[in-house]
């Protein structure tokens, strides 16, 4: 079984600066974090059969170190309905990225069932101050996190009350208790989540910077469906060197 510290260690000694798109979900999922069903696949036909097995619709996601802002260079399709359109997506991908960014290894795919509708999408993120240790931050999500920088913060280690409070100080938060008919979502999972990316950053010292966007948040649980672990080795006598 592939552990947390298996994944952090095997992206360093690949020398690469942050973790796989499924090595990130598999993270997640070891600390029960709750994540869209999804696989691996090295190739556009065995993207094929892995949509097949977790269901339809789903959205294909690129895995290549060299590239990590993935929508921008077309690494991602969204609401595939068939096997064909799986194959033709990332055939697609494994064709023209190598092209766009130079250098780029296209190492597979993370085909990934589509969250349902209808969440208000939030944020939350890490980062390891070098003062202060790691910090947690919480906010509105999705493509509006830099928009309106509507985030709240909380020092690690902090309390569950406080991973609450955390949700209070945002103003998005009329958004989470129910807005304009629109149900309450549930705050027990977004806290959940809080306090696990807590977790992760005060056991893996090697996480310099994590970013859950965006967390869905439903009426009854969340799901984090994509996140970002940035990693740096630790060097003499930190904690993890």
């Amino acid at each position: 079984m592939t552990t947390p510290r298996d994944l952090v260690e095997n992206a360093l000694r690949a020398s690469r600066g942050r973790l796989l798109e499924h090595e990130a979900m598999m993270l997640l999922e070891a600390y029960k974090v709750p994540v869209p069903p999804y696989r691996f696949a090295p190739s556009p036909e065995e993207a094929a059969k892995a949509a097949e097995e977790i269901g339809f619709p789903v959205v294909v996601k690129v895995v290549s170190p060299q590239v990590v802002h993935k929508s921008d260079v077309g690494g991602v399709a969204l609401g595939l309905k068939t096997p064909e359109e799986v194959e033709k997506a990332a055939r697609e991908m494994l064709e023209k990225i190598p092209r766009l960014v130079r250098g780029a290894e296209v190492l597979g795919f993370l085909v990934q069932r589509m969250a349902p509708p209808g969440a208000v999408e939030v944020v939350v993120g890490g980062v390891r101050d070098p003062v202060f240790g790691p910090a947690i931050m919480f906010g509105l999500g999705g493509v509006f996190v830099e928009l309106f920088q509507d985030v709240s913060f909380r020092v690690a280690p902090f309390t569950r009350e406080d991973a609450e409070e955390m949700m209070q100080e945002v103003k998005a938060y009329k958004l989470l208790r129910g807005y304009r008919g629109k149900p309450p979502r549930d705050l027990d999972a977004l806290a959940d989540i809080i306090m696990a990316l807590q977790r992760i950053m005060l056991e893996i010292p090697e996480i310099r910077e994590a970013d859950l966007n965006p967390v869905m948040s439903y009426p009854r649980g969340a799901l984090v469906v994509d996140a970002r672990f940035i990693l740096e080795r630790k060097r003499g006598g930190e904690p993890g060197a």
